[in-house]
């Protein structure tokens, strides 16, 4: 850019973080100098950055370091290129992570499954390429779809139903032609999974009667259980499980708080042993990676169309301005999200106000 008076603002790991939720010690907000592309590279300039839950794994694990650049997908815009495929005014996906400006290309160190991507306004939103037209949906699909095998008829249990992975996964449910019962928190959100995205019964898990509530919703018992949660959810769960049930373990963001060391997929699995055994239950670990090479195509092709026809609907959480992040982020952790959270770095060119609400 060759511009002195612009500077590039990140966030940056202050710590290794301790157990527990993230704190404002955590992270520590940097200015420097914009980057030069060099050969094989290109400056794009970040319009929204992706925060989820696996990151603060990351974090935790130490995968990240003191001092770098917090980790998060992004979709971008090209700034200045130096690599023939891109031209300025690209939009990409891509992983700048939290900052308002990252390189694409040859030397770039970056945490990605789909990198980088030429995204076109005119087929969906562009935001979508981080969340349902992204790793989330992909997430989804591989996990219902591919690895759960859900038939019709059958009864699809979703925690976190109104989250960004939760509402696409049970949607997909619904395509398949299964009974599909939700899992959340707030009435809000439980009208928005009824209501909007149509599923045919959704549960609180908030009241002090929500293993009785999940019971009645779920007369025939449960076939497959799409796990976002863990805790007190799944542990309503566990007995109403059907022979041969399948589960997709995607996450357990309810224990991702944990201070007593124990890994949670640990403890997740010593608590639901006893019953896999009786029920015959298969237990399947999500690691999106895995469906890429196979998957990716066939995912996207087909989530567009569904949601040009109508019948894949979402919600976007998006907070404004990169130094919100932290506080996205925490609250994203903690249930406080609404949606796929996002947060809007610089303003998207494609989009007029009245199409992104943006708290």
């Amino acid at each position: 850019m060759n511009d002195g008076n612009v500077q590039n603002a990140q966030w940056r790991l202050a710590r290794t973080p301790p157990q527990g939720w993230p704190t404002e010690g955590d992270f520590r907000w940097h200015l420097e100098a914009v980057p030069e592309p060099q050969s094989g590279q290109c400056l794009t300039r970040t319009l929204y950055l992706s925060l989820d839950p696996y990151q603060w794994g990351r974090r935790r694990s130490g995968t990240e370091r003191p001092g770098d650049v917090c980790h998060g997908r992004t979709v971008s815009q090209v700034v200045e290129s130096r690599i023939d495929d891109y031209q300025a005014g690209d939009f990409l996906f891509n992983t700048n992570g939290w900052q308002r400006y990252g390189l694409t290309g040859a030397g770039v160190d970056v945490f990605g499954y789909m990198f980088p991507r030429r995204l076109d306004p005119g087929l969906v939103p562009i935001s979508t390429a981080v969340g349902v037209m992204g790793m989330l949906g992909l997430t989804a699909y591989s996990g219902l779809l591919v690895q759960c095998d859900p038939q019709p008829a059958e009864t699809v249990v979703i925690s976190a139903a109104s989250g960004g992975v939760g509402q696409v996964a049970g949607q997909l449910a619904k395509i398949r032609g299964c009974r599909v019962v939700g899992i959340t928190s707030t009435e809000k959100k439980c009208a928005y999974v009824r209501d909007e995205l149509g599923f045919d019964a959704v549960v609180s898990h908030l009241g002090d009667e929500f293993p009785e509530a999940l019971a009645a919703a779920c007369p025939d018992g449960i076939d497959v259980y799409f796990e976002n949660v863990g805790g007190r959810v799944f542990e309503a769960v566990l007995p109403l499980l059907n022979r041969k049930a399948r589960i997709t373990l995607c996450g357990m963001i309810s224990q991702y708080g944990n201070t007593d060391g124990r890994p949670p997929g640990e403890v997740w699995m010593e608590t639901g042993r006893p019953v896999f055994e009786r029920q015959n239950v298969t237990a399947h670990s999500l690691f999106v990676g895995n469906f890429v090479a196979d998957y990716q195509d066939r995912f996207l092709s087909e989530m567009a169309g569904w949601i040009a026809d109508g019948r894949i609907r979402y919600r976007e959480d998006v907070w404004e301005g990169l130094e919100t992040a932290p506080e996205a982020f925490t609250a994203m952790l903690q249930g406080g999200n609404f949606g796929k959270t996002l947060v809007s770095v610089f303003e998207d060119p494609t989009r007029s106000d009245t199409d992104l609400v943006i708290r």
